[in-house]
């Protein structure tokens, strides 16, 4: 089916990312695994390219960009080369939405110039080691001083991507004292400098998947924050933390979709050129019948994925929706990728092949940003259940 979601000026930008990619990332990117990230100078690079400042408006260096589909063409040319941009996504996807609806003018002058060109790269800090997906039960905490220009931080926090690199870190802290009543009130956002003295990095934790892309865990001791880097209200972090749900769904649900369309491509590539009896493999019924199911479901996917996406630019992407297209695209994914590899016998699992790669890294998009199961107690809810 014939896909209507993109314009010319996102097939340009197609072009210019594909040749980027080509270029500066396929012949190192095994390099980014071994280290755990790209080195901090391909962020710049980013920014050269003008792919970090995409959404930022221009008068803080970026290009104005309203439209997310941006995005999607850069999940869809990774993907397709079998790659990542190291933490682009969480940087340039997840965080940028919170600068832009709660920053200050004076917060965006101070930082969005750098985010735009990679000299300040971000993550966000939500996850504890004991309160996983239960955000209201964070134990962080920080409190004003007495004189009231600052906030002092203690506390930890897991499963940070980017945390080993940012120049910057979104910390969602306790800044008023634990309510049972109302578990989402008092919870701010702090933007804390890495540079901060008690600020530390401890592990960089080993994932089977997505090596290029370094998730930490981090601490904070007497951390002293400015007041001027809260981000927005204080107490009202829960309500911020909901409000971008839709938009990081939506970026793991045009993941998985492109995710299935790449390893539908290197599977039909493969069974193409592997003979086997004397045939290429493409010659058996199973090996058909295989692909015209992930053919299906991958169109599926896209169909989906990209109607939630015309649906977010629209402004009109629901919460029930973003959980419909993350779940539905993310356990496609699953299932195309395990065909897909099934049919390159042990080539499949030798990490040297794509498909390996979109195996071990695609498995998580079916945790982050809120597990298969949490996707369907909201829709379940939408449905009035």
């Amino acid at each position: 089916m014939r896909r209507t979601v993109f314009d010319e000026d996102h097939e340009a930008f197609r072009v210019t990312l594909r040749d980027f990619i080509a270029k500066e990332v396929v012949p190192v990117h095994h390099e980014w695994e071994e280290q755990g990230h790209p080195p901090r100078d391909f962020y710049r690079k980013l920014g050269e390219l003008g792919v970090l400042g995409i959404q930022v408006p221009e008068e803080f260096g970026g290009a104005g960009e309203a439209s997310f589909k941006f995005a999607a063409v850069a999940a869809e040319e990774t993907t397709r080369a079998g790659v990542s941009f190291g933490n682009y996504s969480v940087h340039a996807n997840l965080i940028l939405p919170y600068l832009m609806a709660y920053a200050s003018e004076e917060q965006k002058r101070r930082w969005l110039p750098g985010f735009a060109s990679g000299d300040l790269m971000t993550a966000i800090a939500m996850t504890e080691p004991g309160t996983g997906s239960d955000l209201a039960n964070i134990q962080t905490r920080a409190h004003r001083s007495a004189d009231g220009t600052h906030y002092v931080l203690n506390g930890a926090k897991t499963f940070i991507t980017g945390g080993a690199l940012a120049d910057l870190v979104l910390v969602v802290a306790r800044t008023a004292p634990y309510d049972p009543e109302d578990r989402r009130a008092g919870l701010s956002i702090l933007c804390v400098e890495s540079s901060s003295e008690g600020f530390a990095v401890g592990r960089k934790l080993q994932k089977i998947g997505l090596k290029a892309s370094d998730t930490a865990e981090l601490s904070f001791s007497d951390v002293k924050v400015p007041v001027e880097n809260l981000l927005g209200a204080e107490g009202e972090g829960f309500s911020y933390l909901s409000h971008n749900l839709p938009q990081e769904r939506l970026t793991i649900a045009l993941g998985g979709a492109a995710t299935a369309a790449a390893a539908l491509r290197f599977a039909t590539d493969y069974v193409r050129e592997r003979t086997i009896f004397g045939k290429p493999v493409a010659h058996f019924q199973n090996t058909k019948f295989v692909l015209a199911e992930c053919a299906t479901e991958v169109e599926a996917a896209q169909l989906m994925a990209d109607r939630a996406l015309e649906l977010h630019d629209e402004g009109e992407l629901t919460v029930a929706d973003a959980a419909k297209a993350k779940l539905f695209c993310t356990e496609v994914a699953g299932r195309v990728i395990d065909k897909c590899l099934q049919l390159h016998g042990g080539y499949g699992y030798v990490t040297e092949y794509p498909i390996a790669r979109l195996y071990a890294d695609t498995r998580v998009s079916r945790i982050y940003g809120g597990t298969s199961e949490v996707m369907k107690t909201i829709i379940a809810k939408s449905l009035g259940l």
